[in-house]
C-alpha cells in the first residue's frame, strides 16, 4: 500500500472544482482531509527542492494565496493511480478525461 499527497491548489478552490476532484478520486482510499491555508513556512518546506530555481517564489506565492484542500490517498500502486487519474502536470499536455486535462488551464494552475 502506497499513499500519496494530493493538493486542490487556489486556482481548483476559487473555480468550485473541489468537489469534482474529489469525486474522481473519491473511491480510491482517502486517508485523511484538511481545508487549510498554507503559510510561507510549510510552502517553503513543501517545495524546498525548487529553491534557486526561477519560478520558485511564484510557486510559494501561488500556494499561499489563498486555501487549498490537502488529502492523503492510499492504495495498492496510490502513487500512479493518482498520476494516472490527475495525468501531466503540463495542462497543455494532460489527456481528456483526466482531471487536469479537462479543468487545468496552464502549467501554472494545474489545479
Amino acid at each position: 500500500m502506497e499513499q500519496t499527497l494530493v493538493l486542490v491548489k487556489p486556482d481548483g478552490v476559487q473555480r468550485g472544482l473541489i468537489g469534482e476532484i474529489i469525486t474522481r478520486l473519491e473511491r480510491r482510499g482517502l486517508i485523511g482531509m484538511k481545508f487549510m491555508q498554507v503559510s510561507r513556512e510549510l510552502a517553503s518546506t513543501h517545495y524546498e527542492a525548487h529553491v534557486g530555481k526561477p519560478f520558485y517564489e511564484g510557486l510559494v506565492n501561488y500556494i499561499t494565496s489563498s486555501p487549498i484542500v490537502a488529502m492523503v490517498w492510499e492504495g495498492k500502486d496510490g502513487i500512479q493511480v493518482v498520476r494516472t487519474t490527475m495525468c501531466a502536470t503540463n495542462a497543455a499536455a494532460a489527456a481528456p478525461g483526466t482531471i487536469r486535462g479537462d479543468f487545468a488551464v496552464e502549467i501554472g494552475r494545474n489545479l
